[in-house]
């Protein structure tokens, strides 16, 4: 009940942000863009692609940024969330799964987060190899103070920037803020639900997980699921840049400035391999 209250009390102030959004400060609404932009960056470079997959390696300058933007997200720790994430792939869709597909859209989607989690998600939750993530002390120390650090850094820090600096009112940059909370946690929940269900498969038909654009659009990149559960490691998580992986395009970015390396990806060949394999096994 805390959780559904808690839900219910984001979704109101987010849909209350969204009905004055018209009303604000320009540069408040240009601020929520940039923030909206950015939290996803710490999810999805950061979070997912880093410290859940291991997808490429990065400098402690960009391990912090990610860390703060993911903290800025307010998505829980990067250590509870890779947990999860890592869960997920190894049982995706059984009832070892966080987020099971199986059970649902909405559970998918939100629902997961406001009901009872099936007793085989905690159990395998205990035993996944998390030491990687104990071991980064930029995790550790975001885990070990992750409270006090969503509340200064995910609420308190994108609430008062407006206010403080273009005399943004209180309640109007509180609301903006829910309203950008809510917009990225469905677009990334997308990967989960959307994702999960309508889509193309081309390199695998017999799992749920699919190439969904629109979900690829409003997740900056997540949305090629199909490719990104068959190769979990590349960091591009799909063959297509631009305009559809700005995430794609912030990786490289990092790379070039020295920041990231050792990005994973996997080649033409195996790429044309497996879509061919995965075609043949059906027509035939």
């Amino acid at each position: 009940w805390d959780n559904l209250a808690a839900l219910c009390l984001v979704v109101g102030s987010g849909l209350y942000g969204f009905f004055i959004m018209f009303q604000v400060k320009v540069l408040t609404l240009i601020w929520a863009f940039l923030c909206a932009i950015t939290t996803g960056i710490g999810v999805t470079a950061g979070v997912h692609r880093y410290w859940s997959h291991r997808s490429y390696k990065a400098t402690l300058p960009l391990r912090i940024f990610l860390a703060f933007l993911h903290t800025l997200a307010l998505q829980n720790s990067v250590v509870n969330w890779a947990t999860n994430h890592r869960v997920h792939h190894k049982y995706s869709e059984t009832d070892a799964d966080p987020h099971n597909a199986a059970r649902g859209f909405f559970f998918s989607h939100i629902g997961w987060l406001i009901t009872k989690e099936h007793p085989l998600v905690d159990e395998k939750r205990k035993v996944m190899d998390i030491s990687d993530l104990l071991e980064d002390k930029v995790v550790a120390f975001q885990h070990r103070h992750y409270p006090v650090l969503a509340l200064l850094i995910g609420l308190v820090f994108p609430v008062a920037v407006p206010v403080v600096c273009w005399g943004e009112a209180l309640s109007s940059s509180f609301f903006i803020c829910m309203a950008r909370y809510c917009f990225l946690l469905n677009s990334i929940s997308m990967v989960n639900s959307v994702a999960h269900i309508w889509g193309n498969r081309p390199y695998d038909k017999d799992i749920g997980p699919a190439d969904n654009k629109i979900t690829a659009v409003l997740a900056i990149g997540e949305g090629y699921h199909n490719y990104h559960h068959v190769f979990p490691h590349d960091y591009r998580t799909s063959e297509f840049g631009m305009p559809f992986n700005p995430t794609t395009m912030f990786i490289d970015l990092m790379a070039k400035w020295g920041l990231a390396y050792d990005l994973r990806s996997m080649s033409d060949k195996v790429l044309a391999d497996r879509k061919r394999k995965n075609a043949l096994k059906h027509d035939g």
